[in-house]
């Protein structure tokens, strides 16, 4: 009887040793889907943020080509320009050489001119050098011309590529003695129409200041230039009063 009872105690005892063993693997269990749950999760998240972030870098490395293309056109025209405009200097150099030649050669036929017609000698060939440092003349102001366009052109080159290096950090400098007038003024759309333009020496995104009988009226930049208009927007938050035609402006940032 007596080992009858021990031997149910011992099987009672195994019984409940073994429940808790499965108790203790089922929370084991559970624990380790929690676990891997929660590594999916992070593993999801991870990719998810390594998918943006690929995104983004190659977004970058596209506008980052394009900069570079547009910086290499850029450079391409200014030193294209600058060529041009060297071009034109020796050629306009070589011209006053001869023009002032020409002149020396004139007042030379012109001194002898005198002593010339004292003799009733003929004048055809003092009338030719005339001629010849007239058209000369005309030739160099051309050249004078076409020299001012291409300094111009070059200072325009110049200020897109230093826009492209420098970025929004870039301020443009505008001629210290710029003074212009607003032509047209659209309050719904905030732009103004102005007198002045490349001619003046008014370049895109230069910055100016309106006023009206001393008093700052707003602060605009320039989107559109021509040879003597431009086109400007104001400039947010720089709005003090409304702009009405004939208010003036100078440059917020002069060129010392």
């Amino acid at each position: 009887m007596l080992i009858r009872i021990s031997l149910i105690v011992a099987i009672v005892v195994g019984l409940a040793t073994a429940g808790v063993g499965l108790f203790q693997v089922r929370t084991r269990i559970e624990t380790v889907k929690a676990e891997r749950n929660d590594w999916h999760q992070k593993y999801d998240t991870t990719f998810a943020d390594l998918t943006k972030t690929k995104g983004e870098l190659d977004k970058t490395s596209k506008e980052l080509k394009k900069t570079q293309t547009e910086l290499a056109s850029a450079k391409e025209e200014r030193d294209k320009a600058v060529a041009e405009a060297n071009t034109q200097i020796r050629r306009a150099t070589q011209l006053n050489d001869e023009l002032a030649k020409t002149r020396t050669e004139r007042d030379d036929a012109q001194a002898a001119l005198a002593a010339w017609n004292a003799l009733g000698v003929q004048v055809n060939q003092v009338k030719d050098l005339i001629a010849r440092a007239k058209a000369l003349q005309e030739e160099v102001d051309v050249q004078k011309e076409e020299i001012v366009s291409l300094i111009r052109a070059n200072s325009r080159l110049t200020n897109q590529l230093a826009r492209l290096l420098g970025g929004q950090e870039y301020v443009v400098q505008l001629p210290a003695r710029l003074r212009g007038t607003v032509l047209v003024t659209d309050p719904k759309w905030d732009f103004v129409v102005l007198d002045v333009g490349e001619d003046q020496g008014v370049l895109e995104y230069g910055e100016l200041l309106v006023n009206r009988n001393g008093k700052l009226v707003a602060k605009v930049v320039v989107r559109s230039v021509q040879k003597n208009r431009s086109i400007a927007n104001v400039v947010p938050g720089w709005k003090l009063g409304d702009i009405v035609e004939g208010d003036q402006v100078i440059p917020a940032h002069p060129a010392s």
